[in-house]
């Protein structure tokens, strides 16, 4: 029972106002673990362990086309791949719950659950470099405590979901105490947003965001290489916006290796038009200290600026890099370039200075690196300059037609939320969108199609206090009530 609402709670996330129908689900998970839930710790564990095992398994199954379907793995080996990772995911939703085997009471425990809930997720974005995707947080761009982002960001959002799908399972028993405290908690979050952190600067950007739809088997083959550079150069050269995004890996080929001419025309292209083309491509930067040769870059060209490089610096493993002991398991299916030179976390952003215009600034994040709003909060907190838009540059077309591109645009939607700054989502299958400074979506391309999003993007200025503080209040928070949680245990 428990694997299968953990596999509704992953589908919830799809629908419309997904961040509301997770929460009576996550109730119902409270309710069953509570039901078979026996004094000792394994039991707990097993428990927690079927649920989150249930949530991966469906949310993540995406991985099984990139390992099968493209990478040429055996089946049944990309099968207990993608089991394996929702296992290890699943260990931290499993130590999450064990709070409802440490604590008693009622009303205090809701907050202890919530509040070690917080803790594990944090864990899951940092330990082994990391990986949060899935997280509660991001459905809640279409959910009630979207307006927690901008001060606690994702995990203060994630706190206030898991307090609410606890409040609601008291529902039957005391429905008005319930009622009243969900009401507030609803109604406190939705109070935030009379408050504002960033505001409109400068006139508006006209854009063009490029969306090729290559097929990524092609890309693997010259000829497919010589098409998509081709496309990509030709829609550049016929752009007429201020700024012109084209995807990660727009031209697959190592800069140095390109066809003949190509970045001397793009740069033509940048001058004569006045505009400024950003593109993903394969960069040039070997590392001495570890020996590799290439990064994953975002090239940008400017009318009268130097070119501008960034390098991603969160890499996604087995993909990207290769973790030690691991060379058999990348060998087992075909990803040319699996092991990519690392960028410093705080590179420059992207300056954008139209003539007669205030400069503006992009902070550029090349696809897995939207997933971590902590490292994008510390590259605004630390910057020189002060962001004014993001970007995101992505190629998921890895993942075959699944969940995987609408949770990277939720993700992007938190991005922004938690910024209080608009976002351009530049992708080679989709989804291609721009969005505003409160997540909402303002324009899309459809998935799987071919074309040319033109729009236009008000960029802003200033600091939430997610990015001024990160994620210190809210762990800060989470850990001061497990304290006296275990303090008020021991007295009982």
């Amino acid at each position: 029972m428990l694997f299968a609402l953990g596999a509704i709670l992953a589908g919830a996330a799809e629908l419309p106002y997904g961040g509301w129908i997770q929460i009576p689900i996550m109730s119902l998970v409270w309710w069953q673990i509570r039901k078979y839930q026996s004094t000792r710790l394994k039991n707990s564990l097993l428990l927690g362990f079927s649920f989150g095992l249930g949530y991966f398994v469906l949310g993540l199954w995406w991985i099984f086309i990139s390992l099968h379907d493209i990478g040429g793995m055996n089946l049944i080996l990309s099968c207990i791949a993608v089991i394996l990772l929702s296992g290890l995911l699943a260990l931290f939703f499993s130590c999450a719950t064990l709070a409802l085997h440490w604590f008693k009471g009622k009303y205090f425990l809701g907050l202890l659950l919530a509040a070690s809930w917080v803790l594990t997720e944090y864990l899951r974005g940092m330990l082994f470099t990391g990986f949060p995707w899935m997280g509660l947080a991001e459905a809640q761009a279409y959910g009630p405590f979207a307006p927690i982002a901008p001060y606690l960001g994702g995990l203060g959002c994630t706190f206030f979901v898991v307090l609410a799908s606890w409040q609601l399972l008291s529902i039957k028993t005391h429905f008005k105490t319930t009622a009243l405290s969900l009401v507030c908690l609803i109604g406190l979050s939705q109070t935030l947003t009379l408050w504002s952190f960033t505001k409109p600067t400068g006139e508006p950007l006209s854009v063009q965001l490029i969306q090729g739809n290559v097929a990524q088997s092609l890309v693997f083959k010259p000829e497919g290489m010589l098409q998509q550079i081709a496309f990509y150069k030709s829609a550049m050269a016929d752009s007429q916006a201020d700024l012109v995004v084209s995807p990660e890996t727009a031209l697959p080929w190592p800069e140095t290796n390109l066809p003949a001419g190509t970045l001397e025309d793009l740069q033509g292209y940048a001058t004569e038009k006045k505009s400024f083309l950003l593109f993903g491509i394969l960069g040039r930067h070997f590392n001495p200290a570890d020996g590799r040769e290439f990064s994953n870059r975002a090239i940008g060209l400017s009318p009268s600026n130097p070119p501008y490089r960034y390098d991603k610096s969160h890499l996604v493993p087995f993909g990207e890099f290769i973790p030690p002991g691991f060379r058999w398991f990348v060998n087992a299916f075909s990803v040319p370039l699996s092991d990519f030179s690392r960028g410093s976390q705080n590179q420059p952003f992207f300056l954008i200075n139209r003539e007669g215009q205030l400069p503006l600034y992009a902070a550029i994040t090349i696809c897995y690196e939207d997933v971590f709003g902590d490292e994008l909060a510390a590259r605004l907190r630390n910057s020189k300059e002060s962001a004014n838009l993001l970007i995101n540059m992505t190629n998921l077309a890895w993942f075959g037609d699944s969940q995987a591109p609408t949770q990277q645009l939720r993700l992007s939607q938190l991005r922004s939320l938690e910024t209080g700054l608009p976002a351009l989502r530049a992708t080679n299958t989709g989804i291609t969108a721009s969005l505003g400074p409160d997540g909402k979506v303002l324009a899309e391309l459809p998935k799987f199609t071919q074309g040319i999003l033109k729009t236009s993007v008000q960029a802003f200025s200033g600091k939430t206090p997610y990015v001024i503080w990160g994620n210190i209040p809210i762990l800060s928070l989470s850990c001061l009530l497990l304290i006296l949680g275990f303090i008020r245990q021991r007295r009982i």
